[in-house]
C-alpha cells in the first residue's frame, strides 16, 4: 500500500511539473534569499507582512512574505516540492500535514525544538500539537486554532426549555422539534451537509474514531452508522431545512433557523450583521452523547525542507508562538492562539463566547491525518447527499462507502 501512495504522489507532483512548470530561480516571491539576513515566508494569510515589522525591527532580519489564495495554495505547495524552489517557512493546514508530509516538504525539526522556549509540545493545546506530527517526524508549531462550537438565540432556546442550549444530543432533538413546530418555514439549525469536518464531529461524539491501521474497516463500527442516522434524522422531519434557503445570519436574526454551528469568526459576523438581536444570542460548547468533542483545525508554521536559513527560520517561529506575539496575533485577525498561555490574557479570558471556544478547544480530536483524508471525505460526503436528499438506504451508501475508502487506499 505505501508503495501505491508514493506512486500516485509522484504523478501528480510529475504532472503539476508538467504543466506548471519548475519555478524559476529569479522570481523574487520563491525560494530562499539569498541575503543571510532575509528569510522568505509563504502564508494563505492577508496581512503578516505588516504584522512581522516588529519582529523585523527587533531581529534585525527582513521578512519576505507572499500571501497565497488558498484556493491556488495546494498547487503552489506541489510545485515548490517538485522544483525544489519553496520558501524558508510556509503556513500548512492541518488536513494537508500527512498530504505533505509524504512528499517530503517539510524539515523535520524534532532535533531543534528544546532549544527555543516557544516551542515546546507543552506551550500548546496536545490535539493541536497530534496534527504537527507525521510517522516520527515533527513537521511545524501550532500558529493558530479552531474549533466548531453552537451559535443559539437565547430567547427562542428559553421558550423551548433550553436557555443555556441544548447540552446532549437529546436536548438537541426536543428543543429541535420544538422549534420547528412553530409553522411553516420554521427550523431548528442550519446544519452543514457539504462542510468537510463535520462527519467526524458527529461520529466522534457518537464514541467513534478513525483508527488509521484499521483503513476501510473503521466504518463498520456503530458508532459512525448512528451519526448518519442522526444527521439524517434532522432532514428526515425537516428540522433543519434541505434547500438553501437565506445566508445563514439572516435566518439566525429572524428566528428561522436560531441555532448553527460555527467557529470563533462568526461572533464578529452576528454582532456586526445582526445588530438587532444583541443580547439574545450565545455560544456554547457541541452537544454531548458519548463526547461532546469537536474537531481541532487552525495551520502550523513549518520549515521548508531544503531551506538553507533553519536558524533563522525557527527563531522566526519561535517569536510567532510567544504568547505576547498570539494575543496580538488574534486582536488583529480573530484567529485563535494555539499557545495555552495566551488564553490568560484579559483580551480572550474576559470575553465570555471566546472563552467557551477556548472551553471546546479542550475538547477536540485532529481528522485523520492520511494523504486520502480529501478523497475520503468527500465519498463520505456523496453518502450523505445520497441518504439525506435522495432517500437511499444507510446500510447500503455505507458499504459503498467502505468500497471505495478500500480502493483509495490500495487494500
Amino acid at each position: 500500500m505505501k508503495n501505491k501512495k508514493f506512486a500516485w504522489l509522484t504523478a501528480i507532483l510529475l504532472s503539476v511539473v508538467l504543466v506548471l512548470g519548475a519555478c524559476s530561480n529569479d522570481e523574487s516571491s520563491s525560494g530562499s534569499s539569498g541575503d543571510s539576513d532575509t528569510i522568505t515566508v509563504w502564508t494563505m494569510t492577508d496581512g503578516l507582512d505588516d504584522f512581522v515589522t516588529e519582529y523585523e525591527d527587533e531581529s534585525g532580519v527582513s521578512v519576505e512574505v507572499q500571501a497565497i489564495p488558498w484556493d491556488n495554495a495546494h498547487d503552489k505547495l506541489l510545485t515548490a516540492v517538485a522544483s525544489g524552489d519553496g520558501p524558508d517557512v510556509l503556513q500548512i493546514g492541518t488536513t494537508w500535514v500527512a498530504e505533505f508530509a509524504e512528499a517530503g516538504t517539510f524539515l523535520d525539526i524534532s532535533d531543534q525544538i528544546g532549544d527555543y522556549e516557544n516551542l515546546a509540545a507543552d506551550n500548546f493545546y496536545e490535539s493541536a500539537v497530534e496534527t504537527t506530527k507525521y510517522e516520527d517526524q515533527t513537521i511545524g508549531v501550532p500558529w493558530y486554532v479552531d474549533t466548531r462550537a453552537l451559535f443559539y438565540r437565547t430567547d427562542l432556546l428559553e421558550e423551548v426549555g433550553y436557555p443555556e442550549g441544548p447540552q446532549t444530543w437529546d436536548d438537541m432533538l426536543d428543543a429541535s422539534r420544538q422549534l420547528a413546530d412553530r409553522g411553516d418555514d420554521q427550523y431548528a439549525i442550519d446544519l452543514p451537509m457539504e462542510d468537510r469536518q463535520y462527519p467526524f464531529v458527529f461520529a466522534w461524539q457518537q464514541g467513534w474514531d478513525y483508527v488509521i491501521e484499521e483503513g476501510a474497516a473503521n466504518f463498520d463500527k456503530p458508532g459512525f452508522k448512528e451519526s448518519i442516522e442522526l444527521h439524517n434524522t434532522f432532514y428526515d422531519e425537516e428540522l433543519s431545512q434541505l434547500g438553501e434557503g437565506k445566508e445563514f445570519f439572516q435566518a439566525f436574526e429572524d428566528g428561522s433557523k436560531p441555532m448553527f454551528f460555527s467557529g470563533p469568526w462568526d461572533i464578529k459576523t452576528i454582532t456586526e450583521r445582526a445588530p438587532d438581536i444583541e443580547g439574545q444570542w450565545d455560544v456554547t460548547t457541541m452537544p454531548e452523547a458519548e463526547t461532546n468533542e469537536s474537531m481541532m483545525g487552525g495551520a502550523h508554521l513549518a520549515v521548508f525542507h531544503n531551506s538553507e536559513k533553519v536558524d533563522q527560520a525557527l527563531d522566526f517561529i519561535n517569536w510567532m508562538a510567544a504568547p505576547e506575539t498570539q494575543v496580538k496575533w488574534y486582536e488583529n485577525f480573530n484567529e485563535l492562539p494555539a499557545n495555552l498561555s495566551a488564553w490568560e490574557d484579559p483580551v480572550l479570558s474576559d470575553n465570555e463566547m471566546v472563552a467557551t471556544f477556548g472551553e471546546q478547544l479542550e475538547s477536540t480530536k485532529p481528522l485523520p491525518l492520511i494523504p486520502e483524508y480529501d478523497r475520503i471525505v468527500g465519498e463520505i460526503l456523496t453518502l450523505l447527499e445520497n441518504v439525506n436528499r435522495g432517500g437511499a438506504d444507510i446500510d447500503q451508501e455505507i458499504e459503498r462507502l467502505k468500497e471505495e475508502t478500500a480502493r483509495i487506499l490500495g487494500e
